[in-house]
């Protein structure tokens, strides 16, 4: 059933959220200087206070969070070396194979046996094999993990099992990455730190233009050392943008607006209530994205967007995402929408 509808009700990705005029002024009124030649001033702000509140020694401002993975595979992998990640990572599936194309490592990925998002400490131990071994031997040098788990449905890794994660990777020799895109949604969903979940990882990344609403820009975090080496390989990458502080200046206010991301979480839990009351099948949301396992993906997202409900498919299901640009009389309305249109 198709029926006129006022307007869409987008929950395609948290990545559509867009500056409000607070954050815009920000970006307005920015200090910049050259970030190549010198250091943009509002970019070294925001790459003190990131590291600050991610646990580490150093950050580093990067368009992208794709190009902030590269930058740390690129540097943890030595080409052929094997890494190790959860099933249907961002790093295995969102990123054109450039883990293996540019930073030269073989992807080899980990089932959730340890809970949602997530291989068990075993897993990751068997899997990474032994280090001992001819010259011919396959060599496997990397944990990726991600939290929270976009596939998984915004599955939250608690700092816990992170902890058990880190450890089973440094008992067999492995560097840990930590793709931190939505970390801050984890944070606030434990009501915790965000430096209480990336305890012992040698770098995380973490993204900017998601829940909180930064237009663009995601950072990397790691030692002083390594860090220095990141600045060298972003600019290889194309990354060395220069007044970047108009960018830096929204990111500085996003990081403010991270308590606010529970908001989110709350409609993401009203949402899949009301879903699975009209018959859906759906797992409770540990954070802001709501997967709900359809016969037919396609026809389903085809349905919802003849009710003005937009949404993407994700691990085999239809997903929606919640963000600060969708409120709960959007969700109250899209579940109207949804009732009406099954009848």
């Amino acid at each position: 059933m198709t029926f006129a509808v006022s307007r869409p009700i987008d929950f395609r990705s948290d990545t559509i959220t867009t500056p409000d005029g607070a954050m815009r002024s920000a970006m307005a009124a920015a200090e910049v200087g050259d970030n190549v030649i010198d250091t943009d001033p509002t970019i070294g702000e925001l790459e003190r206070r990131t590291a600050s509140t991610l646990g580490m020694e150093a950050a580093l401002w990067t368009p992208s969070g794709t190009m902030a993975n590269l930058i740390a595979l690129s540097l943890h992998l030595r080409r052929g070396d094997r890494f190790l990640a959860p099933r249907n990572a961002h790093v295995l599936t969102n990123e054109l194979g450039s883990a293996a194309w540019l930073a030269g490592g073989m992807p080899d990925p980990l089932e959730h046996d340890g809970g949602p998002g997530r291989p068990s400490p075993r897993t990751v131990r068997t899997a990474a094999g032994t280090r001992e071994g001819p010259y011919y031997t396959l060599r496997t040098t990397l944990l990726c993990l991600e939290n929270t788990h976009n596939a998984a449905g915004g599955a939250i890794t608690p700092p816990d099992e992170h902890a058990q994660l880190v450890a089973a990777a440094r008992d067999v020799g492995l560097k840990v990455h930590l793709d931190g895109a939505r970390l801050w949604n984890a944070a606030a969903a434990l009501d915790l730190p965000p430096a209480a979940l990336t305890v012992g990882v040698d770098s995380v990344s973490a993204c900017f233009s998601k829940g909180l609403g930064a237009p663009v820009g995601s950072v990397l975090a790691g030692s002083a050392e390594f860090i220095e080496q990141a600045r060298r390989m972003r600019q290889m990458l194309g990354g060395g943008v220069r007044q970047g502080g108009v960018l830096a200046a929204a990111c500085l206010l996003a990081l403010d607006r991270v308590g606010e991301l529970a908001t989110d979480h709350a409609n993401a839990k009203t949402l899949a209530t009301g879903l699975a009351e009209l018959g859906w099948d759906v797992s409770e949301p540990q954070t802001n994205i709501v997967l709900a396992d359809v016969p037919d993906v396609q026809l389903a997202l085809e349905q919802l967007r003849g009710i003005g409900i937009l949404a993407l498919p994700m691990a085999g299901k239809v997903r929606f995402v919640l963000h600060r640009n969708v409120s709960a009389d959007d969700v109250d309305e899209a579940l109207r929408r949804i009732k009406e249109g099954g009848r």
